[in-house]
């Protein structure tokens, strides 16, 4: 249960994130929001992980380093986000979001990468990704 609601919140802010950005790279462009938007959540995450304490840095050298790369990848979404945002409008563009990455972590899943263990998907996964794309198919019309 504890999970569902992380992954709710996270959603939420997701969603938050994606139309703040929106509205902010309207007065300064988007990649001047992705930086901003990078940056403040960099000193956001310092500030939780000065007062939680964590002094796991030493961790840092197992981390192999192309997964390092995940700041970039979140620049990337936001100005994905940012770009679909202005083009269809906030629901279809978080609809859309939610079929990726439901079929990305669907070949993820499949195939084991990054060293998650492979999952053998069904067709009642086939089929709930069928209904998410109808889904947005009708949200389009």
């Amino acid at each position: 249960m504890k999970g569902a609601i992380f992954a709710f919140m996270g959603g939420a802010f997701l969603t938050l994130q994606s139309v703040a950005n929106s509205r902010i790279s309207q007065d300064i462009g988007t990649w001047h929001t992705a930086t901003i938007t990078q940056f403040t959540g960099f000193l956001t995450s310092l500030m939780v992980l000065l007062i939680v304490g964590e002094k796991n840095w030493h961790g840092l050298k197992r981390v192999q380093p192309a997964y390092l790369t995940g700041g970039a990848f979140a620049a990337m979404i936001i100005f994905s986000n940012v770009t679909a945002m202005h083009l269809i409008g906030a629901t279809l563009t978080i609809s859309v979001l939610l079929i990726a990455q439901l079929s990305m972590t669907f070949f993820m899943d499949c195939n084991g990468w990054f060293g998650l263990a492979k999952q053998k998907m069904r067709l009642p996964q086939f089929i709930g990704i069928g209904l998410m794309i109808a889904g947005v198919v009708i949200l389009k019309m």
